[in-house]
């Protein structure tokens, strides 16, 4: 091949070549992102209306069904759901995986637009906007103390910690939760408001008209001049019970008179703790194309840093931390990568008996790999478990070429040519098979990356890597190879005379009888072996159908992660009463190295006082964890689920996906939400009695009449109850209602 020839005749381009490789593959690898798997998120979409006072009936009936009928028409979409909560609607919109995230919002805000005159004049401007999963915090943050009260605790997160995270490359912004604001409260006293004759409005003209600033303008001279200031804006509780209300006569009515004023919290409707202590969360978010793991790391780094700015009784901890996972995943992948690599070289070193001849044809090991960052990067790929297997693959892949390229070279040494002649002759003679050898290979794994759905998300990456890696071997094999061996390569003279050489050499010949043994009976007896090779493709269907299918497997992460749902109405008191008693379940465990709680807090944003979820943090096994993490939860699962008045439970964080999703859903419908109340009772006795309710939806009241019920399929197979054991009863008892 004239590409081969021309590398032998200019050895310093060969090398240059594949110097470039490297170069642009060590720059893609520095710059490429880190994640667990490769990005599947769908592209979901959010319309948010506030319409403050009105109860959930009204915000369906005047919002949320008025945009939804709107946003039928939508194509593309793949599911959609709302949520009508008191004083807000929420509808967010799933697309299939091939539309276009930009497009889609823009589609989505068209539509809203068309129903704006629609919508009460009072509610506020709905607001799209793209539901990102990675705005999540990667990393929490437990700020806590058992002197400081959550105003204190406040104070210095957000003033000081806060800003000094923010500063950290990478990281996108702090969120707080939990966070108590100082703010003026006013306790109106009813009855002494009426002995007055004063309403709520009264008061609260007298706060706008009083507590305010007024820009005092300026007083101008011959030569200077002044800007006045017209101090009119309240700081104290005496300055606040000062303001006049109202005149009765020659007497004053003063705030004081009719009020208690006090310094408290602006907002009490969250309770965060870590360990059973009051706390503050601070939720790390990284910047879209940020590395998960180094931001984390910054964070870490930080710490004693953040420490030292702690008032005495205060302390900081790592509450959640997903990068911890994300990075021994990484570091055992890339231990198998390096382990693939000692073996490859081993065995090439044991079979053609010559270091020299090993070195050949393991260059082109870190060229086809090490290049293969530099078309990730180019591709948008990141370095993910996915992407760093398929290099595992493509080691055992990648030498393939470069030694049937040496040892058609060392052939032709063999007949007594020289380096320079055996090199042309021999690369000319194999370089059109090893090209029909390399894009075999492609064909094989290229098309993986035009799957559909999360797989062919998932898998695309993976297919593309291993693809370009051995397409890079082949390369390598055709120019670097073949240049090596006219430098490098020497035949062997005589045969070795030590012990472990001729038992090596003994033991393939007598293998090699051995299968010309079988070979030849095999070509005298065809049809048995048809018959065999029938019986083989047919047990492994059979066995193929056997074993459970799904897309990850459930793995130890050391993390369990909680939710606690209150019934509609529950006041932040009822619900973080019950989350005491979830603590009180989870702190004794020994298996517990920490356990952060946050009641009325959203996963990343503001939430509900009627939820609350728990991040139940184990120690690592090298700690003494004798238990598995599925084992832990499912011995904590029967505790959770039997606390009256709510419904907690743990479960796994899954390898794919958010926190909610389950294998297996179910959907209870009703003509109302009475008749769906009283199904769920039911439902709810019969799910406890089986175990398997793993998850339901917690706006019953608020949303469509369904209930959402999801099945944990292990735990399912542990009580010997079949998912069709379930669709059995779920049928039986829908059919009695």
């Amino acid at each position: 091949m004239k590409l081969s020839e021309i590398s032998i005749q200019r050895p310093v381009l060969a090398t240059v070549m594949s110097l470039a490789v490297l170069l642009f593959g060590v720059l893609g690898f520095l710059r490429l992102p880190v994640r667990e798997y490769p990005d599947i998120d769908p592209p979901i979409v959010s319309v948010t209306t506030f319409y403050r006072g009105a109860s959930p009936q009204v915000i369906e009936t005047e919002i949320t069904d008025v945009i939804e009928e709107e946003l039928a028409t939508l194509e593309g979409v793949k599911t959609m759901s709302s949520s009508s909560q008191e004083q807000g609607s929420v509808i967010t919109v799933e697309f299939e995986l091939d539309r276009e995230i930009e497009q889609a919002t823009n589609d989505v805000r068209d539509k809203v637009s068309r129903v704006r005159g629609l919508l009460p004049s009072e509610a506020d401007d709905p607001v799209v906007e793209k539901v990102d999963v990675n705005a999540q915090p990667i990393m929490w943050l437990a700020l806590t103390s058992d002197r400081h009260s959550g105003l204190e605790l406040s104070e210095l997160a957000d003033l000081v910690l806060k800003e000094k995270i923010q500063n950290r490359p990478g990281v996108a912004g702090v969120f707080l939760g939990g966070q108590r604001r100082y703010a003026m409260r006013v306790w109106l006293d009813p009855m002494r408001m009426a002995a007055h004759g004063l309403t709520t409005l009264d008061v609260e003209r007298a706060l706008q008209s009083e507590n305010a600033e007024i820009p005092g303008g300026r007083v101008e001279g011959s030569q200077r001049e002044f800007a006045v200031r017209t101090r009119g804006e309240l700081t104290t509780p005496e300055e606040f019970a000062a303001v006049i209300v109202a005149r009765e006569g020659d007497s004053l009515v003063r705030l004081g008179d009719i009020a208690e004023v006090t310094v408290g919290a602006e907002d009490e409707r969250t309770a965060v703790r870590y360990n059973g202590l009051q706390a503050v969360g601070m939720g790390v978010i990284k910047q879209s194309d940020g590395n998960t793991i180094e931001v984390a790391k910054q964070v870490r780094d930080l710490l004693p840093e953040l420490e030292k700015e702690l008032r005495p009784g205060m302390e900081l901890h790592i509450a959640y931390d997903s990068s911890t996972f994300i990075s021994e995943s990484i570091k055992e992948v890339a231990v198998t990568l390096l382990i693939a690599v000692g073996l490859v070289f081993l065995v090439i070193l044991v079979f053609l008996k010559s270091f020299r001849a090993t070195i050949i044809p393991a260059v082109a090991i870190p060229v086809s790999i090490i290049g293969t960052f530099a078309v990730c990067y180019a591709m948008g790929f990141t370095i993910n478990i996915l992407t760093l297997l398929a290099l595992v693959l493509a080691i055992g892949l990648v030498v393939d070429d470069a030694i049937v390229m040496l040892e058609n070279i060392y052939r032709h040494m063999e007949m007594g040519k020289d380096r320079r002649r055996a090199s042309i002759e021999g690369a000319r003679e194999i370089g059109f098979a090893i090209l029909a050898t390399t894009l075999t290979l492609v064909a094989v794994f290229v098309p993986v990356a035009f799957l559909t759905g999360t797989v062919g998300r998932l898998f695309k990456e993976f297919g593309i890597s291993v693809a370009v890696s051995v397409l890079l071997s082949g390369f390598v094999a055709l120019t670097l190879t073949p240049m090596l061996c006219s430098r490098m390569l020497r035949p062997l003279h005589g045969g070795s005379t030590s012990w472990a050489t001729r038992s090596f050499d003994a033991f393939f010949l007598g293998l090699d009888r051995v299968y010309e043994a079988i070979l030849r009976g095999s070509l005298r007896r065809r049809w048995a072996v048809l018959v065999g090779s029938l019986l083989l493709v047919v047990g492994s269907g059979y066995l193929f159908r056997l074993m459970p299918q799904e897309l990850t497997p459930i793995e130890d992460r050391g993390l369990a992660f909680g939710i606690v749902l209150a019934p509609e109405g529950a006041t932040l008191d009822y619900t973080d009463g019950y989350m005491r008693q979830v603590e009180a379940i989870l702190l004794p465990h020994p298996a517990r190295e920490g356990l952060f709680t946050a009641t009325g807090l959203g996963f990343g944003g503001p939430g509900r006082v009627t939820n609350g979820f728990v991040f139940f943090n184990m120690k690592s096994k090298e700690e003494g964890r004798t238990q598995s993490a599925q084992e832990i939860v499912g011995s904590l699962f029967p505790q959770l689920f039997s606390i009256p008045g709510v419904l907690a439970f743990l479960i796994q964080p899954p390898s794919i996906g958010d926190f909610a999703s389950s294998p297996v859903s179910y959907v209870l419908q009703a003509d109302s939400y009475d008749q769906l109340n009283q199904a769920v009772g039911v439902m709810m006795a019969r799910a406890s009695q089986l175990g398997y309710l793993i998850n339901l939806d917690s706006d019953l009241r608020l949303n469509k009449p369904q209930l959402d019920i999801s099945i944990d399929r292990e735990r399912a197979a542990q009580l010997g109850v079949s998912v069709a054991d379930i669709g059995t009863t779920l049928e039986t008892f829908l059919g009695g209602r």
